[in-house]
């Protein structure tokens, strides 16, 4: 298990298990968060926060919030918005987690602003 929290530990985030990967996307937000997103679902990642504790961001397709903690400002996970089959799906953002603790997961780079592909 890894978990991770915000700078103030408000929203705290445990991923079962080790991803197999971690995506550095380079889309609009992405990029300005800088985030290192492991993907998961609600069956191995569990948030525990305050329900006010975040704000959600919700752009462009809308098909997913972007969690970011109201009171230290980091940004700590997403979480899908779309149909019922797509609700499920939830990433946290590994840079809140210790370094040592996904330093041998593979990164993989995500064109998320123009091609919608993997770069490597």
């Amino acid at each position: 298990m890894i978990a991770g929290s915000c700078h103030c530990g408000a929203v705290r985030w445990e991923f079962d298990g080790i991803p197999d990967k971690l995506t550095s996307c380079n889309c609009s937000i992405c990029r300005r968060i800088a985030a290192l997103w492991a993907y998961g679902t609600m069956d191995n990642v569990t948030v525990t926060a305050a329900p006010d504790a975040t704000v959600g961001y919700i752009q462009g397709d809308k098909l997913m919030a972007i969690h970011t903690c109201r009171r230290c400002g980091c940004t700590t996970h997403w979480a899908a918005l779309g149909s019922e089959n797509d609700k499920w799906r939830i990433a946290v953002n590994m840079r809140m987690a210790d370094p040592a603790d996904f330093a041998d997961i593979r990164v993989r780079h995500f064109d998320g602003a123009d091609s919608w592909t993997f770069l490597d």
